[in-house]
């Protein structure tokens, strides 16, 4: 059995925490330090319970039947990501234009309205 399974076994939540370490750095180098709501730029240097530290939003949330792919995932500050919910990837995408001040194209507001 290798070191990486044995400490996987032994250890499971420093395991976790590597892979949210990863996962964290990879959107981030994906989207960019701002937040995927509201547009204001994320501190990464904040406690885990602050309202402006970066949390992992999913667009699709779990309980309506999302993953844990990076392309569902994205950057929020923690207080956004308890306004989005589990709302449908519709409803969070008109919070977010609502957010940014209706500044979206015509285009992307007729997509979301239908």
């Amino acid at each position: 059995m290798g070191r990486k399974n044995i400490v996987r076994y032994l250890n499971p939540w420093m395991f976790q925490r590597d892979k949210k370490q990863q996962r964290f750095a990879q959107l981030r180098q994906r989207d960019g330090d701002k937040c995927w709501r509201c547009y204001r730029p994320m501190r990464f240097d904040l406690p885990r319970g602050h309202d402006h530290a970066p949390t992992i939003e999913h667009k699709l949330a779990r309980s309506r039947g999302g993953t844990a792919a990076l392309d569902n995932l994205v950057l929020c500050h923690r207080y956004c990501n308890r306004l989005m919910g589990d709302n449908t990837p519709e409803v969070k995408e008109r919070m977010r234009l609502r957010s940014e001040g209706g500044t979206g194209s015509a285009a992307d507001r007729a997509a979301i309205t239908g």
